[in-house]
């Protein structure tokens, strides 16, 4: 196909060939849309006409809603046709389709700096597909910016540049991963000879021949190798079209040779049903035409890593001009298509992504059926890329980032030093906490101070400051730089804090010292302190029984043990089953803390702390009454009192009461109390909780929340 601009100058031109081309019942629409054009007067000298992309897309044989977005997403349109008025006209899924080009169309088209690095490239291009609901929208931009690069000539030579380097950065590989060739050829070719003219024509001259001959000449060629199979009996799909200059200049860059050594200037395809007629095509080739040894390559029966087969041969042609020949079955051209030797992998060398890979093979189906299948629209953009988030920096670049990351792991990304100095964050030019959950397209700027500062609760999960397990990394690597006796004293700060917060004693040392399998107490707080030991397991060793010096044990019964099988109920009284208990409610054990039994008279067995006061207190003559008891195995529900001190403002107890319900956690009491004063309010909740761990994990998340203080144990 001839690259000469469709006229823009020949209104009448344009209307006819679309509403020529429109079926009858879609032909109301488009001639409404056209009469929208009409009344918008003439285009922009170096904007592209919405009817030239339209017929652009009618060539590709795109569907007809997307022609038609292509005509009311107009430049001129845009700010005369309101998404109201065009879902009260054409419907909710035009609007949406017309809003979705409208807003790939608000890229930056221009940059100062021409070429982007490739993974900059590579996410934006993953970033406009992700962004849209319908996929069309990026067909339509798809043909937009031809028509743009249709009209550059016009523009000064920065803008030129600048324009092509984007084109062969994003658009045309993007046009690629979607199987798009045609559109792909277009956008190469005419972004190269805007960034390398004088290479260009070099190349064309040496050619020897345009576009039209090249085309011809594979035309005849096919013809004749389809007479060829005719007469042996061999069915076949033959099919080709020359190599375009960009794809011949990148061959001769990447392999440095000479034009004449390039033996796949034109190339030929024949698809066949079974491996045996692969061979028997390749016989007839070699027959009829002298082939050149050693271009021939046999990737059937040795195939590529990435399982790549084909036959690949080159046979001087016609008029002593080499052509490639290319041979394989319908299978193997599926999965060099469609599976992990994909046609812009084995290009671009890009990595495996199977998500992609479903959406790509998604739009191929569209295109080749030609029909509105809405369930494959939606559930193209349903699985494409849904684990991932796409934001911007201030400058414009885009960042890849897990779904569910905050502005601080944005500022991780960036730099670990923007990261240390981070004191607060902007999304789109306002003020967030840090523990936002950033969205795709959101611009992100942050905040810093000029000294490094991180806090120790941003490596701690349940505090929801970092979303990525490198950045929490990150953080516990710039503590563990700090000096000995700065570790060993916020390891013994946290320990403490810690032990305070879920209501247990300071445990032994040793204890711990022996639980993480370390040497010395100093070498535990040093840990801690560093963030070697996290949150979570200290919790969890906190809840070990760690406290049973503080208990005086004289007069205390140990239960004799008993063979069979072990009672798993929540509470197990060692040496008795089927035991009536019952939680003391002087200190309220929660699963996890060192408990004992004290038998009651005629109310079974009351479950103390072990470091509960009435224990600790209790006369001797009353010991004889303490047996052993723990936790069972399964896991069961405990009422735990809960203290929060918080600055009274609106939603706070909706907010308490959301991060209690997120984390499925029961409240079977609540009192507030307001100080109209100061505005201070003190909480105490009776809630129940599975383990310490959860406990310590929701105290966490309460003491995040805007205006509280303090949450801990009540002790």
């Amino acid at each position: 196909m001839k690259q000469t601009p469709i006229p823009q100058s020949d209104q009448a031109s344009l209307n006819e060939q679309l509403l020529a081309a429109v079926e009858d019942a879609r032909r109301e629409e488009m001639t409404r849309a056209l009469a929208h054009l009409a009344d918008a007067g003439e285009r922009e000298r170096k904007r592209p006409d919405g009817r030239a992309a339209a017929l652009r897309l009618l060539e590709m044989g795109a569907d007809m809603d997307s022609v038609l977005a292509a005509v009311l997403a107009d430049p001129r349109l845009r700010e005369r046709l309101s998404p109201e008025f065009l879902t009260e006209t054409y419907g909710a899924p035009m609007a949406a389709l017309v809003r979705n080009i409208h807003w790939l169309n608000t890229f930056k088209e221009c940059r100062e700096e021409f070429v982007q690095p490739p993974e900059q490239a590579e996410h934006l291009r993953r970033m406009l597909l992700a962004m849209v609901d319908d996929v069309r929208a990026v067909l339509v931009k798809l043909a937009y910016r031809v028509e743009r690069l249709q009209l550059l000539a016009e523009e000064s030579y920065e803008t030129r540049r600048c324009i092509a380097r984007e084109t062969l950065d994003i658009y045309a590989p993007l046009a690629n991963r979607l199987g798009l060739g045609q559109l792909k050829w277009s956008l190469e070719d005419l972004a190269f000879r805007y960034l390398e003219p004088q290479t260009y024509k070099r190349l064309a001259k040496s050619l020897e021949e345009t576009r039209d001959s090249r085309e011809g000449y594979v035309s005849g060629f096919v013809n004749e190798l389809q007479g060829a199979l005719k007469a042996e009996d061999i069915e076949a799909e033959v099919y080709g079209r020359p190599k375009h200059i960009y794809s011949i200049y990148n061959k001769i860059s990447r392999k440095n040779i000479d034009l004449n050594d390039l033996y796949d200037i034109r190339a030929v395809r024949v698809l066949v049903d079974r491996v045996s007629t692969c061979y028997a095509v390749l016989g007839v080739v070699h027959g009829r035409w002298t082939h050149i040894p050693k271009e021939f390559d046999d990737y059937i029966a040795n195939r590529k890593e990435n399982g790549y087969q084909s036959l690949h041969t080159a046979v001087i042609g016609p008029q002593g001009k080499v052509v490639e020949v290319q041979i394989r079955t319908h299978e193997m051209h599926a999965l060099a298509e469609q599976g992990v030797a994909a046609h812009w992998r084995y290009k671009e060398g890009g990595r495996h992504d199977q998500a992609l890979d479903r959406a790509v093979s998604s739009l191929r189906n569209l295109l080749d059926h030609r029909d509105n299948d809405e369930e494959l629209l939606e559930s193209f953009h349903a699985e494409l890329f849904g684990d991932r988030v796409f934001v911007l920096t201030p400058r414009g670049d885009v960042l890849d980032l897990p779904k569910g990351s905050t502005p601080l792991d944005f500022a991780y990304t960036v730099h670990s030093e923007v990261g240390h100095r981070c004191r607060g964050a902007k999304v789109d030019g306002h003020i967030v906490p840090l523990t936002y959950i950033l969205k795709s397209g959101e611009q992100v700027e942050i905040l810093t101070a000029r000294e490094p500062n991180p806090s120790r609760d941003w490596y701690n999960p349940n505090t929801n400051y970092l979303f990525s397990a490198r950045s929490r990394a990150k953080v516990r690597h710039w503590f563990a730089q700090l000096d000995r006796d700065q570790h060993l004293a916020d390891g013994r700060t946290l320990l403490e804090r810690e032990s305070h917060r879920l209501g247990v004693a300071v445990p032994d040392l040793d204890v711990l010292v022996r639980r993480f399998h370390l040497q010395t107490s100093d070498e535990l707080l040093l840990a801690i302190g560093r963030g070697d030991v996290r949150p979570g397991q200290l919790a969890s060793a906190l809840q070990g029984p760690a406290a049973p010096a503080q208990l005086p044990t004289a007069g205390m019964r140990k239960a004799p043990s008993r063979n069979g099988q072990a009672d798993r109920d929540a509470i197990r009284v060692q040496g008795v089953g089927n035991l009536l208990t019952q939680f003391a409610q002087c200190c309220k054990p929660a699963p996890g803390d060192p408990v004992v039994g004290y038998i009651t008279k005629g109310e079974g067995v009351a479950i103390h702390r072990i470091d509960c006061p009435n224990i600790l207190n209790m006369p001797d003559a009353q010991r004889k009454r303490l047996i052993e008891a723990d936790w069972g195995d399964q896991p069961h529900s405990y009422p735990v009192d809960i203290h929060i001190e918080a600055y009274d403002r609106q939603g706070l107890l909706r907010d308490i009461t959301h991060a209690l319900s997120n984390e499925k956690i029961n409240v079977l009491a609540a009192n507030t109390r307001t100080n109209r004063d100061d505005q201070s309010v003190i909480m105490d909740l009776e809630v129940e909780i599975v383990d310490i761990t959860q406990l310590s994990r929701i105290l966490d998340k309460l003491a995040q929340l805007p205006n509280v203080i303090t949450s801990e144990r009540k002790h």
